[in-house]
Formats: C-alpha cells, sequence, structure tokens
C-alpha cells in the first residue's frame, strides 16, 4: 500500500523565507544602481528612460504569459531554476559592453573629495580632473595622470616623501596651504589636454600606454574625420550604437528574469493552500524586504571604499554584478528546494480577464486603478533617475544604498499598524497621505544641497509606498469574489509597475533630458497633489459596494464574540447581509 506523502510546513516556510531572502538581496545589489551604471557607460537621461520603459513593458507582457505556460505543463521548477541561471550570465553580459568614452566612467568618482581645493563640486562643472576624485588613490596614480613637467610645478616636498602607500589624500593636505591655486591651473591644464588628445589623438605629456585598447568613442571620432563627419554627429552615433547594445542586453536580461519571481509567488501559494497554510503568505515580503535592505546597503559601502577603475578597463561598479551574480547563485541552490505543489486540475476560466471585469464594474476599484498607474508612473522617476540626483551632489554608492535600506526598513516597521492606520483614516484617506507623502518626496529631491541630504526623506516611504498599497489592497479585496483577490491585486500591480513605470520612464527621461531633473521631480510632485485632490473629490461620490466575501467570513473565530450577544448578532450571515444591504442603499 502505497504510503502518503508527508507535508511538512514549517520547512516549506524557512525555505520560501530564504529564497525570498537571497533573491531580492541579489536583485538589490544591481537593479537600483542600474541606471547609475548606464549613466557611467555614457547614455543620456531619455536613452536611460527608454531601456527602463522596455524593461517594464516586456515583464508586464511576458511574466503572467511565462507564469500560464509553466502551470499548464507543470514546469515550474524547471522555469524557476532556469531563469535563475540564465540571469546570471545575462546580468554580467552588460559588463562586456564599452563605454561611449573612457572619461565617462571616471567623471563622477567621489567629486565632493577635491572641494576644499577650489575644485567643483558637482557634476555639471566636471573635468578631466575628475579622474583625481578618488580619496584612496595612491600618489604614484596622482603622478602617472597629471605629466612629470605640470607635477614639477607643484611643492611636491611632502609628496615625494609621503611613501607608496600613503593616499593622495594625505599627501595633499600636508601641502594644501602652498599649493591650493597650483591644483586648481594645473586640473584646468590637464583638461585641456585631454580635449585635445581626443580631438587629435595625440598628448606630449602624456603617453598613451592602450592604443590597443582603447574606447568606442576614440576609434569612431578617427574613422569619421576620415571621411569628413563632424565630431558632434560622430559622438551621436557612437551613442546610438551603444544604446542599441545596451537596449538588446537589458531586454535578454529581462525576458529571462521575468518568469521567475510569478512562477514562484503561485508556485508558493497554491502549496500553501493545498496544506491550508496561507496565512504565513502575506508576510512573505519582509524577507526579501530585509535581504534588499542589507544587500543594498552592504554592497554600496563596499563600492564605495574601492578606487574608481579596478584596473584599467574595469570600473567599480562591476562590484554590483559580481555580488548580483554570487546572491543568484545562492538563490538558484535554495530553489532546487523550494516547495512547489504540482496542481493536477486546470482552470477552466481567465482570472485575468475576471479581475479585470470586477475592476471595471466598479467606480472605487477603477479610480484606485487609475491611482495605481499614476503612482507607478511618479515611482519609475524614483527608481531611475534618484541617484542621478544624489550623484550630482556628491553622493557615494554608500549613501544611495543607505536610501533603500532607510525606505525598506521604514515601510517594514509601519506595516505592524497597518490595520490601525486603514481602520482610522480609511481607505480613501490613506490613498490620498500616500499620494501626498511622495509629493513631498518629489518636491524635497528637487532641493537636494548635500550627500546625505537624501537620508532623512527616506522614510516617508512607509506612507507613500507602504500605507498606499495597503489601501489599495484592501479596494481589491473589496471588489473580489472568492477566489479572486491575488488576481486583482495583481492587475493593479501591472498597472502600476508595469504599465504606469513603462510609460514613467519614457516620459520621464525626456522631461530630465529636456529641462533638469529638478524640473522633472517638481512636475511630478504637481501631478500628485492635483490627482489626490480629485481623488477625494470623485471617491467621496462614488456609492460605495462592498461584495461579501465568504470565504473570509467563514474564517472568523467564533470566540472572538462575547457571551452578552443576542442569536442575531452571532450570525455573521446575517450581520454581512444587512451591511451589504445598507452599503448598496447608500
Amino acid at each position: 500500500m502505497r504510503r502518503n506523502k508527508q507535508w511538512d510546513v514549517n520547512k516549506a516556510m524557512l525555505l520560501s523565507r530564504l529564497f525570498q531572502f537571497l533573491h531580492c538581496a541579489g536583485k538589490a545589489c544591481v537593479i537600483p544602481f542600474l541606471t547609475l551604471y548606464l549613466r557611467y557607460l555614457g547614455l543620456t537621461a531619455s536613452l536611460t528612460g527608454i531601456i527602463m520603459g522596455t524593461k517594464h513593458f516586456i515583464n508586464l507582457a511576458w511574466a503572467p504569459l511565462s507564469g500560464y505556460f509553466a502551470k499548464h505543463y507543470n514546469k515550474r521548477r524547471v522555469v524557476i531554476l532556469s531563469s535563475l541561471l540564465c540571469s546570471i550570465g545575462a546580468g554580467l553580459l552588460l559588463l562586456l559592453i564599452p563605454p561611449a568614452d573612457k572619461a565617462t566612467m571616471t567623471r563622477y568618482c567621489n567629486i565632493s573629495a577635491f572641494a576644499g581645493f577650489g575644485l567643483p563640486k558637482t557634476a555639471e562643472d566636471t573635468i578631466n580632473y575628475s579622474q583625481l576624485g578618488n580619496t584612496t588613490m595612491t600618489v604614484h596614480a596622482f603622478t602617472t595622470l597629471i605629466s612629470p613637467t605640470a607635477l614639477s610645478k607643484i611643492n611636491t616636498k611632502h609628496i615625494a616623501t609621503a611613501g607608496a602607500g600613503q593616499t593622495l589624500n594625505d599627501a595633499i593636505l600636508a601641502t594644501a596651504a602652498a599649493s591650493k591655486h597650483e591644483v586648481k591651473r594645473i586640473a584646468h591644464r590637464q583638461s585641456h589636454r585631454e580635449n585635445h588628445k581626443n580631438e587629435e589623438g595625440a598628448n606630449p605629456d602624456i603617453p598613451d600606454n592602450s592604443d590597443s585598447k582603447r574606447s568606442v568613442r576614440s576609434r569612431s571620432l578617427k574613422t569619421g574625420s576620415a571621411h569628413g563627419q563632424k565630431p558632434t554627429d560622430v559622438v551621436l552615433e557612437v551613442q546610438h550604437q551603444l544604446f542599441f547594445l545596451v537596449l538588446m542586453a537589458v531586454a535578454l536580461w529581462e525576458v529571462l528574469s521575468a518568469p521567475l519571481e510569478w512562477t514562484v509567488d503561485d508556485g508558493l501559494y497554491e502549496y500553501l493552500d493545498f496544506v491550508d497554510a496561507t496565512d504565513g503568505y502575506s508576510r512573505q515580503w519582509i524577507w526579501g524586504y530585509l535581504g534588499a535592505a542589507c544587500s543594498a546597503c552592504g554592497v554600496g559601502l563596499l563600492v564605495s571604499n574601492l578606487d574608481c577603475l579596478l584596473n584599467v578597463h574595469i570600473h567599480r561598479s562591476a562590484v554590483h554584478f559580481y555580488c548580483y551574480a554570487i546572491l543568484i547563485t545562492l538563490t538558484l541552490l535554495t530553489g532546487t528546494f523550494l516547495p512547489i505543489h504540482v496542481n493536477r486540475k486546470q482552470e477552466q476560466t481567465n482570472k485575468v480577464l475576471k479581475a479585470l471585469h470586477l475592476i471595471s464594474n466598479d467606480g472605487r476599484a477603477t479610480l484606485c486603478s487609475l491611482t495605481a498607474f499614476i503612482v507607478g508612473a511618479v515611482g519609475s522617476t524614483f527608481e531611475n533617475y534618484l541617484f542621478w540626483q544624489m550623484q550630482d551632489k556628491g553622493s557615494s554608492e554608500f549613501y544611495m544604498g543607505a536610501s533603500i535600506a532607510i525606505k525598506l526598513f521604514a515601510e517594514i516597521l509601519l506595516s505592524f499598524f497597518s490595520s490601525k492606520i486603514l481602520k482610522t483614516l480609511g481607505q480613501s484617506g490613506t490613498v490620498a497621505l500616500g499620494m501626498l507623502c511622495m509629493a513631498v518626496q518629489c518636491l524635497y529631491y528637487s532641493f537636494l544641497w548635500s550627500p546625505w541630504s537624501v537620508l532623512p526623506i527616506q522614510s516617508l516611504n512607509a506612507f507613500s509606498n507602504g500605507a498606499l498599497w495597503w489601501a489599495l489592497n484592501a479596494q481589491c479585496e473589496d471588489v473580489s469574489t472568492p477566489g479572486m483577490e491575488r488576481s486583482v491585486q495583481r492587475v493593479f500591480q501591472a498597472l502600476s509597475l508595469g504599465l504606469g513605470a513603462g510609460i514613467g520612464s519614457l516620459a520621464g527621461g525626456f522631461i530630465a533630458s529636456r529641462f533638469s531633473l529638478e524640473v522633472l521631480y517638481r512636475a511630478a510632485a504637481v501631478v500628485l497633489v492635483i490627482w489626490s485632490v480629485a481623488f477625494l473629490i470623485v471617491q467621496s461620490r462614488i456609492p460605495r459596494q462592498k461584495r461579501v466575501n465568504y470565504s473570509r467570513l467563514l474564517a472568523v473565530d467564533n470566540s472572538d464574540l462575547s457571551d452578552t450577544e443576542t442569536d442575531q448578532e452571532r450570525d455573521w450571515l446575517v450581520k454581512a447581509m444587512k451591511d451589504e444591504k445598507e452599503n448598496n442603499s447608500w
């Protein structure tokens, strides 16, 4: 006689939490910093917006489709493991794409390090002295960047005796009083020499030892000049070539990684539902947030303490991709033991279409779906260009990672009071409060003044993202019929993180290139304030039609009822029908 299979729910929950922790930690190593790496490669804000918008659109279409095929053919574990394995290689593929200009790779390295010597503090004022921006650069590296002729004009008495292990910052501090103006003048002279080198390919002071490995821009300038093209036209052509290479690499990466989260989520939920243990499913996101917060802060601290260039051709941002590959490899090992329930029963109805039908037939749900779209569009400006704004103010990767950790920890802490907040403010009030907090964040981002100034405002993310989505999910539960809650929530997430984020990336990139990042964030703040007021006005005029979700009512514990209640008050079905009648008659 065949023995019944034993289901270890505690072990399954532990494995799923570990998987969630490692996977989100791996993503946090590189995804928040991806647009920063595209900036290092030399792409503009508009081109970066197109790439990120394409990434969101691919996820919007391919994630549910691949999840459906994985479930239909019972190949979820194969899809999960294949997606993890292939995404490692696809992510590292970006490191093979050369930058448009080598100067862009070092332009933003610790710009504020030379602020005390009269050098510019923001990225807009950079010259090629930015190669000197890393305070851990040794004296030998400094002397190789500046020509011997120019170096001899500085008071190098202390620099010459500093020793090979002493940093450039220590050496310059010893002679700052006598050499402040000389350092500034030589840096400007170095800039003119580098510009002359880019145009004519010659520099008498600095020998060129990398002729065989020049950047894409240098080769194209030489070829373009031979054919009579203008230098500006050649630069644009090189940038477009770089754009298409990066676009194909990012698109491939997203195609390979998009099926993962949808498939894992479906498999875990059906497993827990089969063993009647879905109570722990709603708290799985906390472990992902913990992993992302620790990973982003840790990798930011690591990268900010490295030299700008690990070697002649590898920028320190490559460490983000290396850490991503390591953590996803650990996730791959965990995924081989991930609990997945094989459901032999095929669904006859399409839940996505049914969820769209439920939303379209409810005025409040339709209004909330439009809100999710707008929030996703504005949120994409945070993801794509906030680190650019921080970098222009001299922030290092450590401050960027810390900003991610603060907002995630704030959201986790506030989640323990989510029920009380929703009960006090109501769904409409919570949504409006979340949008107003997001507007305050946008306005604050446009006035950043120092490398650390972004950190205090990140705690508002608990309301602008956490509380807002709790209210939207509560609306999903109100409009859903039994068994449709997750499908309605996924439609809201697709409208926000897929369609909204994609369109927001395209529009945000155009505005940032045409105007500035400050204008982008101020415009986003105005849109949020206007929509929050309109949301409250329209929501108050739409009658509330809450459906009775009998599957949730059955889960009510009868012990919560007091002994003084009458028999009619004890009957939850009578109470539910009474509430439904009152809501529909209003």
